[in-house]
Protein backbone atom coordinates (compact mmCIF):
# COMPACT_ATOMS: atom_id res chain seq x y z
CA UNK A 1 0.00 0.00 0.00
CA UNK A 2 2.66 2.41 -1.11
CA UNK A 3 1.91 6.07 -1.80
CA UNK A 4 3.10 8.27 -4.62
CA UNK A 5 6.12 10.43 -4.01
CA UNK A 6 5.64 14.14 -3.68
CA UNK A 7 2.36 13.86 -1.81
CA UNK A 8 3.01 16.64 0.69
CA UNK A 9 3.33 19.33 -1.97
CA UNK A 10 -0.19 18.74 -3.20
CA UNK A 11 -1.90 18.53 0.20
CA UNK A 12 -4.10 21.61 -0.16
CA UNK A 13 -5.21 20.73 -3.68
CA UNK A 14 -6.19 17.23 -2.67
CA UNK A 15 -8.09 18.38 0.36
CA UNK A 16 -10.13 20.63 -1.86
CA UNK A 17 -10.60 17.84 -4.38
CA UNK A 18 -11.66 15.41 -1.69
CA UNK A 19 -8.94 12.81 -2.27
CA UNK A 20 -6.78 11.48 0.54
CA UNK A 21 -3.79 10.55 -1.58
CA UNK A 22 -1.61 13.28 -0.13
CA UNK A 23 -2.60 12.83 3.47
CA UNK A 24 -0.12 11.02 5.72
CA UNK A 25 -1.97 7.70 5.55
CA UNK A 26 -2.59 7.96 1.85
CA UNK A 27 -5.96 7.09 0.36
CA UNK A 28 -4.25 5.66 -2.74
CA UNK A 29 -3.46 2.04 -2.04
CA UNK A 30 -1.66 0.37 -4.92
CA UNK A 31 -1.09 -3.00 -3.26
CA UNK A 32 -2.95 -4.95 -0.65
CA UNK A 33 -2.17 -3.87 2.88
CA UNK A 34 -2.22 -7.19 4.65
CA UNK A 35 0.76 -6.04 6.68
CA UNK A 36 0.34 -8.70 9.33
CA UNK A 37 -1.71 -9.03 12.48
CA UNK A 38 -0.91 -6.15 14.82
CA UNK A 39 1.33 -6.69 17.81
CA UNK A 40 -0.38 -6.08 21.13
CA UNK A 41 -3.82 -6.69 19.61
CA UNK A 42 -6.57 -6.00 22.16
CA UNK A 43 -7.83 -9.28 23.65
CA UNK A 44 -11.47 -8.32 23.06
CA UNK A 45 -11.35 -7.76 19.29
CA UNK A 46 -14.29 -10.13 18.83
CA UNK A 47 -16.40 -7.90 21.08
CA UNK A 48 -15.80 -4.66 19.18
CA UNK A 49 -19.26 -3.43 18.14
CA UNK A 50 -20.13 -2.60 14.57
CA UNK A 51 -21.43 0.92 13.96
CA UNK A 52 -25.15 1.65 13.91
CA UNK A 53 -25.97 3.66 10.78
CA UNK A 54 -27.27 7.13 11.59
CA UNK A 55 -27.72 10.28 9.53
CA UNK A 56 -24.60 12.44 9.54
CA UNK A 57 -23.69 15.65 7.74
CA UNK A 58 -21.23 15.21 4.91
CA UNK A 59 -17.60 15.77 5.78
CA UNK A 60 -16.09 19.07 4.74
CA UNK A 61 -13.33 17.09 3.07
CA UNK A 62 -13.45 14.15 0.67
CA UNK A 63 -16.77 14.91 -1.02
CA UNK A 64 -16.02 16.88 -4.13
CA UNK A 65 -18.48 15.75 -6.84
CA UNK A 66 -15.62 14.43 -8.98
CA UNK A 67 -11.88 14.04 -8.68
CA UNK A 68 -9.01 12.61 -10.71
CA UNK A 69 -6.43 10.04 -9.64
CA UNK A 70 -3.79 8.79 -12.09
CA UNK A 71 -5.74 10.18 -15.01
CA UNK A 72 -9.02 8.52 -14.04
CA UNK A 73 -12.07 10.54 -13.05
CA UNK A 74 -14.25 9.34 -10.19
CA UNK A 75 -17.71 10.69 -9.39
CA UNK A 76 -18.87 10.76 -5.77
CA UNK A 77 -22.45 9.67 -5.22
CA UNK A 78 -24.89 12.00 -3.50
CA UNK A 79 -26.14 9.19 -1.28
CA UNK A 80 -25.26 5.61 -0.39
CA UNK A 81 -28.89 4.56 -0.90
CA UNK A 82 -29.28 1.95 -3.62
CA UNK A 83 -25.56 1.35 -4.11
CA UNK A 84 -25.02 -2.37 -4.76
CA UNK A 85 -21.79 -3.74 -6.23
CA UNK A 86 -19.86 -6.99 -6.27
CA UNK A 87 -16.09 -6.99 -6.52
CA UNK A 88 -12.81 -7.37 -4.68
CA UNK A 89 -12.16 -6.05 -1.18
CA UNK A 90 -8.75 -5.44 0.38
CA UNK A 91 -7.73 -4.16 3.81
CA UNK A 92 -5.22 -1.97 5.62
CA UNK A 93 -3.80 -2.30 9.10
CA UNK A 94 -0.89 -1.32 11.33
CA UNK A 95 0.98 0.55 8.60
CA UNK A 96 -1.63 3.33 8.64
CA UNK A 97 -2.76 3.31 12.26
CA UNK A 98 -3.37 6.86 13.48
CA UNK A 99 -2.79 8.51 10.12
CA UNK A 100 -5.39 10.77 8.56
CA UNK A 101 -8.19 9.58 6.31
CA UNK A 102 -9.76 11.65 3.53
CA UNK A 103 -12.21 13.06 6.07
CA UNK A 104 -9.25 14.15 8.24
CA UNK A 105 -10.29 11.63 10.88
CA UNK A 106 -7.45 9.47 12.23
CA UNK A 107 -7.52 5.90 10.96
CA UNK A 108 -8.33 3.38 13.70
CA UNK A 109 -7.82 -0.21 12.64
CA UNK A 110 -10.06 -1.34 15.50
CA UNK A 111 -13.12 0.48 14.19
CA UNK A 112 -15.39 -0.79 11.43
CA UNK A 113 -14.47 1.70 8.72
CA UNK A 114 -13.72 1.55 5.01
CA UNK A 115 -12.51 3.45 1.97
CA UNK A 116 -14.59 3.79 -1.19
CA UNK A 117 -13.91 5.61 -4.43
CA UNK A 118 -17.52 6.77 -4.85
CA UNK A 119 -19.60 6.50 -1.66
CA UNK A 120 -20.10 9.79 0.20
CA UNK A 121 -18.10 10.52 3.35
CA UNK A 122 -19.34 9.61 5.83
CA UNK A 123 -21.79 6.92 4.84
CA UNK A 124 -22.55 3.37 5.83
CA UNK A 125 -22.47 0.10 3.93
CA UNK A 126 -23.04 -3.57 4.49
CA UNK A 127 -20.18 -5.72 3.19
CA UNK A 128 -20.86 -9.42 2.67
CA UNK A 129 -18.18 -12.01 1.94
CA UNK A 130 -19.42 -13.99 -1.06
CA UNK A 131 -17.50 -17.10 -0.05
CA UNK A 132 -18.69 -17.55 3.54
CA UNK A 133 -21.74 -15.28 3.86
CA UNK A 134 -20.34 -13.27 6.78
CA UNK A 135 -21.19 -9.58 6.83
CA UNK A 136 -20.12 -6.39 8.54
CA UNK A 137 -21.42 -2.84 8.73
CA UNK A 138 -18.75 -0.24 7.99
CA UNK A 139 -18.62 3.54 8.12
CA UNK A 140 -16.99 4.96 4.99
CA UNK A 141 -14.58 7.76 5.87
CA UNK A 142 -11.83 7.47 3.27
CA UNK A 143 -11.14 7.36 -0.48
CA UNK A 144 -9.71 4.34 -2.29
CA UNK A 145 -8.64 1.72 -3.04
CA UNK A 146 -7.16 2.99 -6.31
CA UNK A 147 -6.25 -0.49 -7.48
CA UNK A 148 -7.83 -2.03 -10.56
CA UNK A 149 -10.72 -4.35 -9.75
CA UNK A 150 -11.15 -3.38 -6.11
CA UNK A 151 -14.28 -1.69 -4.84
CA UNK A 152 -13.62 -1.25 -1.11
CA UNK A 153 -10.73 -1.15 1.36
CA UNK A 154 -11.64 -2.40 4.83
CA UNK A 155 -10.19 -1.64 8.23
CA UNK A 156 -8.31 -4.45 9.93
CA UNK A 157 -11.11 -5.40 12.31
CA UNK A 158 -13.71 -5.43 9.50
CA UNK A 159 -11.50 -7.67 7.37
CA UNK A 160 -10.82 -9.88 10.37
CA UNK A 161 -14.54 -10.31 11.02
CA UNK A 162 -15.13 -11.25 7.39
CA UNK A 163 -12.22 -13.65 7.33
CA UNK A 164 -10.15 -12.07 4.55
CA UNK A 165 -7.13 -10.99 6.59
CA UNK A 166 -5.02 -14.03 5.74
CA UNK A 167 -5.51 -13.82 1.97
CA UNK A 168 -5.42 -10.04 1.84
CA UNK A 169 -8.35 -9.81 -0.57
CA UNK A 170 -11.78 -11.36 -0.92
CA UNK A 171 -14.89 -11.35 -3.08
CA UNK A 172 -17.60 -9.19 -1.54
CA UNK A 173 -20.92 -7.52 -2.11
CA UNK A 174 -21.13 -3.90 -0.97
CA UNK A 175 -24.59 -2.45 -0.29
CA UNK A 176 -25.00 1.18 0.62
CA UNK A 177 -27.30 1.92 3.54
CA UNK A 178 -29.76 4.81 3.64
CA UNK A 179 -29.00 5.81 7.24
CA UNK A 180 -32.06 8.07 7.35
CA UNK A 181 -34.41 5.22 6.50
CA UNK A 182 -35.00 2.89 9.49
CA UNK A 183 -36.43 0.19 7.20
CA UNK A 184 -33.24 0.18 5.13
CA UNK A 185 -31.08 0.07 8.25
CA UNK A 186 -33.03 -2.94 9.53
CA UNK A 187 -33.02 -4.73 6.18
CA UNK A 188 -29.23 -4.46 5.87
CA UNK A 189 -28.37 -5.21 9.48
CA UNK A 190 -25.66 -7.73 10.43
CA UNK A 191 -25.52 -10.00 13.50
CA UNK A 192 -23.40 -8.99 16.46
CA UNK A 193 -19.99 -10.57 16.93
CA UNK A 194 -20.21 -14.16 18.13
CA UNK A 195 -23.77 -14.61 16.92
CA UNK A 196 -24.92 -16.67 13.95
CA UNK A 197 -23.82 -15.17 10.67
CA UNK A 198 -26.43 -13.97 8.23
CA UNK A 199 -25.30 -16.20 5.39
CA UNK A 200 -27.29 -15.72 2.20
CA UNK A 201 -28.00 -18.65 -0.07
CA UNK A 202 -24.92 -18.23 -2.23
CA UNK A 203 -25.53 -21.44 -4.20
CA UNK A 204 -21.90 -22.48 -4.28
CA UNK A 205 -18.57 -20.74 -4.76
CA UNK A 206 -18.86 -17.43 -6.63
CA UNK A 207 -17.40 -17.39 -10.12
CA UNK A 208 -15.11 -14.49 -10.90
CA UNK A 209 -14.42 -13.16 -14.39
CA UNK A 210 -12.65 -10.19 -15.88
CA UNK A 211 -14.72 -8.44 -18.53
CA UNK A 212 -12.35 -6.95 -21.07
CA UNK A 213 -15.03 -5.35 -23.22
CA UNK A 214 -18.63 -5.39 -24.43
CA UNK A 215 -19.32 -4.72 -28.13
CA UNK A 216 -22.32 -4.21 -30.34
CA UNK A 217 -20.48 -5.83 -33.24
CA UNK A 218 -19.29 -9.39 -32.78
CA UNK A 219 -16.38 -8.74 -35.16
CA UNK A 220 -14.93 -6.24 -32.69
CA UNK A 221 -15.23 -8.77 -29.89
CA UNK A 222 -13.50 -11.37 -32.05
CA UNK A 223 -10.55 -9.06 -32.61
CA UNK A 224 -10.10 -8.50 -28.86
CA UNK A 225 -10.47 -12.23 -28.25
CA UNK A 226 -7.70 -12.93 -30.76
CA UNK A 227 -5.35 -10.46 -29.05
CA UNK A 228 -5.93 -12.10 -25.69
CA UNK A 229 -5.35 -15.60 -27.00
CA UNK A 230 -2.27 -14.52 -28.93
CA UNK A 231 -0.92 -13.33 -25.58
CA UNK A 232 -1.45 -16.79 -24.10
CA UNK A 233 -4.70 -15.98 -22.27
CA UNK A 234 -6.52 -19.09 -23.38
CA UNK A 235 -9.39 -18.71 -20.93
CA UNK A 236 -10.79 -15.78 -22.94
CA UNK A 237 -14.30 -16.30 -24.28
CA UNK A 238 -17.09 -14.44 -26.07
CA UNK A 239 -20.66 -14.49 -24.85
CA UNK A 240 -23.86 -12.69 -25.77
CA UNK A 241 -25.82 -10.65 -23.24
CA UNK A 242 -28.88 -8.44 -23.57
CA UNK A 243 -28.99 -5.06 -21.85
CA UNK A 244 -32.26 -3.10 -22.10
CA UNK A 245 -33.18 -4.92 -25.27
CA UNK A 246 -29.78 -4.41 -26.91
CA UNK A 247 -27.50 -7.35 -27.74
CA UNK A 248 -23.85 -7.02 -26.66
CA UNK A 249 -20.93 -9.38 -27.16
CA UNK A 250 -18.82 -9.64 -24.02
CA UNK A 251 -15.19 -10.70 -23.98
CA UNK A 252 -14.26 -12.17 -20.63
CA UNK A 253 -11.41 -14.03 -18.95
CA UNK A 254 -12.28 -16.80 -16.52
CA UNK A 255 -13.65 -18.22 -14.45
CA UNK A 256 -10.72 -17.41 -12.17
CA UNK A 257 -9.95 -19.29 -8.95
CA UNK A 258 -9.89 -16.30 -6.60
CA UNK A 259 -9.49 -12.56 -6.17
CA UNK A 260 -5.69 -12.86 -6.15
CA UNK A 261 -5.79 -14.37 -9.64
CA UNK A 262 -7.85 -11.42 -10.87
CA UNK A 263 -5.37 -8.99 -9.27
CA UNK A 264 -2.50 -10.64 -11.14
CA UNK A 265 -4.31 -10.78 -14.49
CA UNK A 266 -5.52 -7.17 -14.73
CA UNK A 267 -2.07 -5.64 -15.43
CA UNK A 268 -1.41 -8.30 -18.09
CA UNK A 269 -4.52 -7.20 -19.94
CA UNK A 270 -3.67 -3.51 -19.64
CA UNK A 271 -0.15 -4.22 -20.93
CA UNK A 272 -1.73 -5.35 -24.21
CA UNK A 273 -3.07 -1.84 -24.73
CA UNK A 274 -6.61 -2.91 -23.88
CA UNK A 275 -8.92 -1.04 -21.47
CA UNK A 276 -8.75 -1.89 -17.79
CA UNK A 277 -10.97 -4.97 -17.33
CA UNK A 278 -13.88 -4.93 -14.91
CA UNK A 279 -14.43 -7.60 -12.26
CA UNK A 280 -17.60 -9.58 -12.97
CA UNK A 281 -18.87 -11.96 -10.29
CA UNK A 282 -21.58 -14.54 -10.91
CA UNK A 283 -23.58 -16.35 -8.26
CA UNK A 284 -25.97 -19.25 -8.58
CA UNK A 285 -28.18 -17.81 -5.83
CA UNK A 286 -29.50 -14.28 -5.21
Amino acid sequence: MSRRAGCAAALLAVLLAGCASTLPRGGQRYAQANDGAPAGMPPDVAAIPMPVPRPEPLSRYGNRSSYVVDGRTYHVLRSAAGYDRRGIASWYGTKFQGYLTSSLEPYDMYKFTAASKVLPIPSYARVTDLDNGRCVIVRVNDRGPFVAGRIIDLSYVAALRLGIVRNGTGLVRVQGIDAGNPADVRALACPAAGGPQAAPALGGHPRIYLQVGAFLERANAERVLARLRDAGLDNATIGATDVRGQRFWRVRLGPLPDAAAADALIPRVEALGLPRPQVDIELDGP
